[in-house]
């Protein structure tokens, strides 16, 4: 061997290949993470669950609601969207179960065998349910509003009574608040399932953190820390995102309100993230 080539420096990948690389990766994670999701049944009839569980509660509390004068004080937004309180119930599930079953049925080791990179496959995964769970949501919330916007001027909801429109701007921003509650409850569930690796387990920590909140903030006689939980909690930060009135008495302001739901999807998926890399399967 030459002095020249034992004197030479080692040869590593370049950054370009490098990146092409990770790129491939993720495509190709994408793909199966989405041949697996299409294949199974199971999560369709969930997200089809959340449509007619949300839009068919919200239908019955619209018709329910009754508004006989200008000083009722009810939002309509929050109660055409009545049915997201269990709607999120079932969307939980369904983000439960998109990692749940690679747990329960041992297909976690063949998925990391294909995939080595563990955070490729968890983030791909992610991507894949976020937008099933975004058109659900979407169908689930524009369901409700239409029945709204169908059945409450019946019921008092009427420029008489301070409601001049059920199709402003602010009402608008409710769903949009209401469609992103949805889907980012269905990835915080991800995460939760992730770090904890056990559906049944996941579920139920999932459905605590959503309605042990609000049960806490009632039962509290503080007013300082029930309005602490208020702010706190994914439900009532979830519930203010989704408000058309009475804004500045609400603990937080709508957008907040999603920040902080937001802010809890993104802890639950870093923790499965890093409980996925760091531990075995």
């Amino acid at each position: 061997m030459s002095l020249a080539a034992r004197t030479a420096p080692p040869r590593y990948p370049s950054s370009g290949a490098s990146d092409a690389a990770s790129r491939r990766a993720a495509l190709l994670a994408l793909r199966a993470e989405w041949t697996k999701y299409r294949t199974v049944a199971e999560p369709w009839w969930l997200l089809a669950g959340v449509v007619a569980l949300t839009v068919t509660v919200g239908a019955a509390a619209t018709s329910a609601a009754q508004c006989q004068s200008a000083a009722c004080g009810i939002d309509p937004a929050q109660v055409s969207f009545t049915g997201i309180y269990l709607g999120q119930a079932v969307i939980a599930v369904a983000g439960v179960l998109a990692i749940g079953n690679e747990y329960s049925t041992g297909m976690i080791k063949l998925s990391l065998t294909a995939m080595p990179r563990r955070l490729t496959w968890f983030f791909a995964k992610a991507a894949v349910l976020t937008a099933p769970a975004l058109i659900a949501s979407t169908m689930a919330v524009a369901g409700s509003a239409l029945a709204g916007r169908l059945i409450l001027p019946g019921d008092g909801f009427t420029p008489a009574h301070g409601y001049p429109s059920l199709t402003s701007a602010t009402d608008l921003r409710a769903a949009v608040g209401a469609v992103f509650y949805l889907t980012l409850i269905a990835l915080l569930s991800l995460g939760v399932a992730a770090a904890v690796r056990d559906s049944a387990a996941a579920i139920g920590l999932v459905l605590g953190l959503l309605y042990l909140f609000p049960i806490a903030a009632a039962l509290v006689s503080n007013p300082p820390l029930s309005r602490h939980l208020d702010q706190t909690g994914p439900l009532p930060a979830g519930l203010d995102a989704q408000a058309t009135i009475g804004l500045n008495n609400l603990p937080l302001t709508p957008w907040q309100g999603l920040g902080v739901v937001a802010l809890w999807a993104a802890g639950a998926l870093v923790l499965g993230s890093l409980v996925l890399k760091y531990r075995d399967a």
